[in-house]
């Protein structure tokens, strides 16, 4: 971490809260959390946000992880691809397929609805403001709702957001995340070597 954080022993009020639900469910406190304690204050409400946008989310979690993984290849965030990366092997049913999906989700075996999906938060990762009527009616076109296509672009711009911000941070990937095959983890670092 490039900034003073607050660390597990000295945390204490909400951010102890949060680090010890956050060890709770994973085992430690994650690098992304700590970030926002250079400013204390915030990690409160990064939390209540990133949660309430995540509660009301209308696509599965498969989708969540999806997004997420095409729009930190195109920050780029070797952080995130490696957590989503590591999450998706499950949802997908291999890491073969996960390989392909970064390396070309219109390729990669997926539905219509997928690459419609992927396309539009790629779009969104790389340069929101070339989005068009055209996109949001190609989305429509697959069966997506507008309360969807606003999730999509929830995800996807949550995601730029922070993941710029664990980089300008220096936040590392922790070692859970970074698999040990040699392919895997090459393909997944498409930003800040681990």
């Amino acid at each position: 971490m490039f900034l003073q954080t607050i660390d597990e022993e000295n945390a204490t009020g909400k951010v102890a809260e949060i680090y010890e639900k956050q060890r709770a469910q994973l085992g430690f406190v994650m690098e992304a959390a700590k970030c926002f304690t250079a400013r204390p204050d915030l990690l409160p409400i990064y939390t209540e946000f990133s949660d309430r946008i995540r509660a009301g989310f209308s696509l599965g979690l498969r989708e969540w992880r999806l997004i997420t993984l095409i729009a930190a290849k195109h920050i780029p965030s070797t952080y995130c691809s490696h957590v989503y990366g590591k999450q998706l092997a499950d949802d997908l049913g291999s890491k073969e397929a996960v390989l392909a999906v970064q390396r070309d989700f219109r390729a990669a075996g997926l539905s219509d609805r997928d690459v419609a999906m992927l396309t539009y938060a790629e779009k969104i990762a790389r340069d929101a403001s070339q989005v068009s009527p055209t996109d949001i009616a190609n989305l429509r076109q697959v069966g997506f709702s507008d309360q969807q296509i606003c999730d999509i672009a929830l995800c996807a711009s949550f995601r730029c957001f922070v993941s710029r911000f664990f980089d300008a941070m220096g936040a590392g990937t922790e070692a859970v995340f970074i698999d040990d095959d040699d392919e895997f983890r090459a393909t997944m670092s498409v930003g800040r070597p681990l």
